[in-house]
């Protein structure tokens, strides 16, 4: 891992490491990358890594009854990503973890992920903290998408919305709000954010 790399891990965690969990921290993790459109974990397949996105763009999505993606959410450059239940419970993924563009990530395997909790309150912290963000994410997502109309969906998401995620096709982006891509793209057209 590289100083730049380094630094960019670190002010995602949002504290400032002690030596001791600086250098150990350092050491875990593993550079990877991958190509627009490759699996970076199959739905069936147990989640190996806790990922950090240096760059690209990737989605979490599952396949209905009917065959489509159903998307659940985007990771990107600067945040965290992976199929968490699958890698905490060390379970077959129900969903799919895919490169929208290239990606570069660094990966913490399970191993590494734990001993940092059991050693290192600030990491303890940093962990309570993240999940909380998740179910509080989460459960804005749901309200969003069940008592917001399709323009409030559209306007709530591009205001948060990094120019990052507006480079990968728009049917994945209208596929996570719900409506269909001709109705995105008519939104797109006409409503200003």
């Amino acid at each position: 891992m590289t100083n730049e790399e380094y630094d960019q891990l670190q002010k995602a965690f949002q504290f400032e490491f002690p030596d001791p969990l600086k250098e150990e921290f350092a050491k875990w993790w593993i550079k990877k990358s991958f190509k627009k459109s490759e699996l970076i974990t199959e739905g069936g397949q147990v989640e190996r890594y806790f990922y950090f996105v240096l760059e690209g763009v990737q989605a979490l999505y599952l396949i209905s009854d009917k065959g489509e993606r159903v998307i659940l959410g985007f990771s990107f450059t600067g945040n965290f990503s992976g199929v968490f239940d699958s890698f905490l419970k060390q379970k077959p993924a129900a969903f799919f973890l895919e490169a929208m563009s290239p990606s570069s990530m660094l990966c913490l395997p399970l191993r590494a992920y734990q001993s940092m909790f059991e050693k290192y309150p600030e990491f303890d912290r940093w962990g309570r903290i993240f999940f909380q963000n998740i179910l509080i994410g989460r459960v804005s997502r749901e309200v969003e998408l069940l008592t917001f109309s399709a323009e409030e969906r559209y306007t709530s998401f591009m205001r948060r919305c990094p120019e990052e995620l507006l480079k990968i096709p728009q049917k994945y982006l209208a596929a996570y709000l719900n409506m269909t891509p001709e109705t995105f793209s008519r939104l797109r057209a006409t409503v200003k954010y």
